[in-house]
C-alpha cells in the first residue's frame, strides 16, 4: 500500500499508477488539467477510501 497524504487512504500500486498516468498526461498538455481529469483522480481516491473502510470492518 502506498500512502500519499495523511488524510488520504492507502493506495494500491495500480491506483497510484493510474493517478501518476493521469498527472503525466496533464504535464504533456502543458500542465493543464481537463475538466474530467480531477474527477477521475477523485473517483480513484474514493474507491480506495471505500476499500479501506471495508477492510477496517473485517
Amino acid at each position: 500500500m502506498i500512502r500519499t497524504h495523511p488524510n488520504d487512504p492507502p493506495l494500491t500500486t495500480g491506483e497510484a499508477a493510474d493517478i501518476a498516468r493521469i498527472t503525466a498526461l496533464a504535464c504533456l498538455r502543458g500542465g493543464v488539467l481537463t475538466s474530467r481529469q480531477p474527477n477521475r483522480i477523485d473517483r480513484i481516491i474514493d474507491g480506495a477510501r471505500t476499500r479501506a473502510e471495508q477492510a477496517a470492518k473485517k
